[in-house]
């Protein structure tokens, strides 16, 4: 009686450590449930409409891959940032302690990014990056388990100057707001341009998101550079541009710029944009099979045209889709998904891409001019450029 008790106890004990999954192996118990993915965008301010179109881009890149990561349906998860640095931290912790998410998409605003990066390297949670450019995330505060899709503030103007210097103009005014995305993008103009030879004659700025340009249109005449390059983006942008040419600057001295500052502005900006030449790491206009097909798919399923941000969304989905299919849906194999990931090839609407060392795209940059309210692109600024990486120790 003793050993038949014993007997069935021990095979009660066997079911429950089953049914609570002890028993089976770990690959097993994790496609068991769902992969549990958060997105930390802005749902609300400025950049709504940007939150919008990468969480579109995500979703379209997951779908036409059958809907799951690596075999396993998804729970989605959202926490809207506010583009609000000072709660960057927190609505980090929601997704990550709170809702217990395998993967964190965001964000849009590099201050916001910085409390996402500590979050990232406190607990291990992967991180990809779909839009916010600032350098630390891929160079001295670099981590194993953050990955950027986008771009570095300075990888678009590191391939202007030479453009610049091609097209005769060696002599160059800088202008931008001074803060942390105008001096990153400095950064990388005045490394291009001096080592093609061209000279800055003058850097100008004032403090985000000021709009009043007059007095800095007033001594760019008066200095009579061969050309402008700036950093600018958004409303702010389509008032600079405009404010150039009624300034009679336009026909005068050729403005040159980080493609942010044409990118979903040449509605408001109108004639005042036309001839305006950018670098950048997409262009809508990119004639090609790949960018056609995502182009098409994209404005059928969500009735509206992608932008740059929808690419990016779209390609963090693709990344996405390789590291989980690599472990088979099994997300907490972290490293076997982040070696997936660092060799991954994604085919992007922008081109194929890789992945530096530093988790930062190694990206072609296209030459693009205004013509007719579009980026027409008309070459290739740089081949599969990469940030530098300064500073990141992978830990």
């Amino acid at each position: 009686m003793t050993t038949r008790r014993l007997v069935i106890s021990r095979s009660a004990a066997l079911v429950g450590a089953a049914s609570t999954g002890l028993l089976l192996p770990s690959i097993v118990r994790a496609q068991s449930g769902k992969v549990r993915v958060g997105f930390m965008l802005p749902y609300t301010g400025t950049f709504a409409q940007l939150g919008v179109a990468i969480e579109n881009g995500v979703r379209l890149a997951i779908d036409q891959q059958g809907g799951k990561l690596g075999g396993r349906e998804i729970e989605w998860f959202k926490v809207d940032d506010e583009s609000e640095p000072s709660k960057g931290v927190e609505n980090a912790s929601k997704l990550v302690q709170r809702d217990k998410v395998d993967v964190l998409i965001g964000t849009v605003h590099s201050g916001v990014q910085m409390g996402i990066q500590k979050v990232a390297r406190d607990t291990g949670v992967l991180n990809l990056i779909p839009n916010a450019g600032v350098h630390a995330a891929t160079r001295a505060l670099c981590a194993p388990n953050v990955f950027r899709t986008s771009f570095s503030n300075s990888q678009p103007t590191l391939a202007l100057g030479k453009a610049m210097v091609e097209k005769g103009h060696k002599k160059a005014v800088w202008i931008t707001w001074k803060y942390a995305a105008g001096d990153e993008a400095f950064e990388g103009f005045k490394q291009s341009y001096t080592a093609a030879g061209g000279t800055i004659v003058k850097e100008l700025g004032l403090p985000f998101p000021n709009v009043e340009f007059q007095a800095l249109l007033t001594e760019i005449a008066a200095l009579k550079p061969d050309a402008v390059a700036c950093f600018f983006a958004g409303g702010g942008a389509a008032k600079f541009i405009k404010d150039y040419a009624a300034a009679g600057l336009k026909d005068k001295i050729p403005l040159y710029g980080s493609g942010f500052l044409t990118e979903g502005v040449l509605d408001a900006a109108g004639p005042a944009a036309e001839g305006i030449i950018t670098t950048m790491h997409y262009s809508d206009s990119l004639d090609t099979p790949r960018n056609k097909q995502f182009r098409l798919e994209y404005a059928k399923a969500f009735r509206s045209q992608p932008d740059v941000y929808a690419v990016q969304g779209y390609d963090t989905g693709l990344l996405l889709v390789q590291g989980a299919n690599a472990v088979k849906g099994d997300l907490s194999a972290k490293a076997a998904i982040i070696k997936a990931m660092e060799s991954a090839t994604i085919d992007s609407p922008r081109g194929k891409w890789t992945m530096s060392k530093a988790h930062n795209p190694v990206q072609d940059i296209y030459l693009r001019r205004v013509e007719n309210k579009e980026n027409k692109v008309i070459g290739i600024a740089a081949k599969a450029l990469a940030d530098s990486g300064a500073g990141c120790r992978m830990g």
